[in-house]
This record gives structure tokens, sequence and C-alpha cells, in this order.
């Protein structure tokens, strides 16, 4: 996940969801998004 850029990580998360994959994989893409700090860009979008 640390690879990622914070643009593929927020698109990767939102797609997750939509495609409603492993609620185990989407926490640790939330886990990463709060590390980064990046929820203001989560609560924008959604």
């Amino acid at each position: 996940m640390k690879k990622l850029s914070d643009d593929l990580l927020i698109e990767s998360y939102f797609k997750a969801i939509k495609l409603n994959l492993s609620p185990d994989f989407i926490h640790l893409m939330e886990t990463e998004i709060n590390r980064r700090s990046l929820g203001h860009r989560i609560r924008n979008i959604s």
C-alpha cells in the first residue's frame, strides 16, 4: 500500500467498496488512508 500514490489509494478504496471486496481489505485501505491523513478526501467525495 505504501507504494500507491494518494490518488490511486483513494480511487482503489472507492472501487473496492463498489465491488464489495473483503471488509478486511477495505479496512486495511482505510487504515492507510488515515495514516496518510487523507480522511478529509474520502469525506469530501462520498
